[in-house]
């Protein structure tokens, strides 16, 4: 695989990045399988992974830093906090006690005594932005971590915290892991441009759409099943008008695959891939079967009518599902907040 530098980092990773959120309780509970996987992802030229803290409770990471023991080097290696990781209502968010406390715990996790990226999972509205900067900062220039990132961040928080780190002297966010798919183009309206101007190494997760873009359906019958299914029923619930629609977009571009002799699979990954300001696309095999599926969409090129045709069906800046954006401000999400 040709490799692309991350942001403004110099350091380059495979277009393909690894994710790991299917390894362990939230997917494959064969750890040794699980291994397995990772080690042919390494093999095939992937040396980019990402995971978090949340992904079936630190067991993802658990597995991943066994995985890497002997080859740790020849990682890119990533992982997440925010989500809640215990009962304690400290156990979660971006302040500056939980991050020290956290980094530990992924640390030890991963079984290394560096992580290579480190991103915050979510805005947290609660934590003053330079808190957080300040905490990832300070955890740089102790050598815990090499450089931070932040994870599906609407365009205004982005520059907002580009803006802070320049004037508090902070070390800055070098990457963005938004949601970006053929069904999923929202960003292309603001984050993409955005991230362009700040130099920020783009690593777009669920480029399948969480399953749509599988292959699995098809005209005449097919369905998507997920294990995210039980948490984020408004993405799958196919009573719903804006998930019918997605389907409906599915099955033509599987049309559009077979017209052009690629996989569903490929088309997806190839077509996140062109887009100027992307620089890894985060795949997420549960099985070897998943991981030998995506692993030729690297070489997969696009040309301009195929593009002209996927703008005819999805438009640019449009996501299907306004729920797949994945992150709603609470201002909209909780009514109290808009009527004090």
């Amino acid at each position: 695989m040709d490799h692309r530098v991350l942001g403004r980092t110099g350091v380059r990773v495979s277009p393909l990045c690894l994710g790991a959120m299917m390894f362990g309780d939230w997917g494959n509970q064969d750890h040794d399988d699980s291994i397995k996987i990772i080690h042919r992802a390494l093999d095939a030229g992937i040396n980019f992974i990402d995971t978090a803290d949340v992904y079936s409770a630190g067991e993802s990471e658990q597995i991943v830093g066994k995985a890497l023991a002997g080859r740790r080097d020849d990682v890119v290696l990533a992982t997440k906090l925010f989500m809640p990781m215990g009962p304690d209502t400290n156990q979660r968010g971006l302040s500056r006690r939980w991050i020290i406390t956290e980094v530990e715990n992924s640390l030890r996790r991963l079984g290394t005594d560096w992580i290579d990226l480190y991103q915050v999972h979510r805005p947290d509205p609660s934590t003053d932005i330079d808190e957080t900067l300040g905490a990832l900062t300070d955890l740089v220039r102790a050598g815990k971590i090499r450089y931070f990132g932040s994870s599906t961040f609407p365009a205004h928080e982005v520059v907002e915290a580009q803006w802070v780190a320049e004037r508090r002297h902070r070390e800055r966010f070098v990457t963005e892991q938004p949601p970006y798919s053929l069904l999923v183009r929202g960003i292309e309206a603001d984050l993409l441009p955005v991230a362009q101007k700040y130099g920020l190494g783009v690593l777009p997760w669920s480029p399948l759409a969480g399953g749509f873009l599988s292959g699995r359906y098809k005209r005449g019958g097919g369905e998507v099943t997920s294990t995210r299914t039980a948490r984020v029923p408004n993405r799958y619930d196919l009573s719903l008008p804006a998930n019918q629609r997605k389907v409906e977009a599915a099955i033509a571009f599987g049309d559009l695959a077979a017209e052009a002799g690629i996989t569903l699979i490929e088309l997806a990954l190839a077509f996140v891939l062109r887009h100027p300001a992307v620089t890894s696309a985060i795949i997420g095999p549960r099985t070897m079967e998943h991981l030998e599926s995506q692993l030729t969409a690297a070489d997969v090129v696009l040309d301009t009518a195929t593009l002209d045709r996927i703008d005819e069906i999805v438009p640019p800046g449009v996501n299907l599902n306004p729920e797949d954006a994945g992150y709603t401000p609470p201002v909209l999400s909780k009514p109290a907040l808009r009527r004090r």
